[in-house]
């Protein structure tokens, strides 16, 4: 497939497939008598990449997890386990974020007068 095919079946656009190319996450295919042609497995490899970044990893992480696919799977597993650590605390911050919010909608439709809570706990200064 050309290019243009092969960044609208990874849902990416062409410049993000030359960007992973300049990044060396994706090989450019030679170009033979016409233009370039991607196949299936470089179509797998830009999902495998897009699937990463969505479970939170860097672009350099998915360079090294790609090149240790098959060469050192306990140092793939050691990456793997630090962004698990990583998302952990990030689900914990949120919980506690939530939990203030609750708070903060429950004091506000406890209350019909003065400054909304919501609004206070957020201004710095502590005015209204």
């Amino acid at each position: 497939m050309k290019i243009g095919e092969f960044a609208r079946a990874g849902g990416v656009n062409v410049e993000t497939i030359r960007y992973y190319q300049r990044r060396g996450l994706l090989i450019e295919p030679p170009r033979g008598q016409g233009p370039r042609r991607y196949g299936m497995d470089d179509l797998d490899r830009l999902r495998s990449i897009r699937a990463a970044q969505t479970a939170g990893f860097t672009l350099e992480e998915i360079a090294t997890l790609l090149a240790l696919d098959t060469a050192d799977r306990s140092s793939a597993q050691a990456l793997a386990n630090s962004r698990i650590a990583a998302l952990d605390e990030k689900i914990a911050t949120l919980l506690t974020m939530r939990g203030a919010l609750i708070r903060l909608a429950e004091a506000c439709a406890a209350e019909d007068a003065g400054p909304c809570p919501i609004i206070a706990a957020f201004n710095p200064t502590g005015a209204t």
